[in-house]
């Protein structure tokens, strides 16, 4: 099964933008809501997950950031959420939204935590590297239309 594997690479390739810089001493998830099980969606469809996540989250009653995960040329984005919870309750967010993946930092490791792929797709938790280095801070998050 190519395409799993391939976007398992994807993921571990990802830029992260934010508006502000973030302390390297946060435990935080990223999670998004955008194309579930890797399928593209319109932006229209994406806005409506996101926004269904959003919700979700404020009612986690955690700090969270708004922020966008990249491909680092740009070419594809995807609206995220920063959101400072266990690694344990973002697999079950990043779950609930039919994602195959989230991230998780934890003292500036980044690490790719698979939601929906299975162990037997050969995908377990890995730790991509330092976070600090695929921060990108912008003035304005780009829009994600797809």
């Amino acid at each position: 099964m190519s395409k799993p594997n391939n976007l398992w690479q994807c993921y571990q390739e990802a830029e992260f933008l934010f508006t502000q810089a973030l302390s390297s001493e946060l435990t935080f998830a990223i999670v998004t809501a955008h194309n579930p099980n890797g399928q593209i969606l319109s932006a229209c469809q994406n806005r409506l997950l996101d926004r269904q996540l959003q919700l979700k989250i404020e009612q986690l009653n955690r700090p969270y950031r708004s922020m966008v995960g990249a491909s680092v040329d740009r070419c594809h984005m995807e609206k995220s959420w920063a959101i400072s919870i266990d690694k344990a309750s973002a697999i079950r967010l990043g779950w609930q939204f039919n994602q195959n993946a989230i991230y998780f930092v934890e003292h500036d490791k980044l690490q790719l935590i698979p939601c929906l792929l299975s162990k037997t797709e050969e995908q377990e938790e890995i730790v991509i590297g330092p976070f600090s280095p695929r921060v990108c801070i912008v003035s304005e998050l780009p829009d994600c239309e797809e």
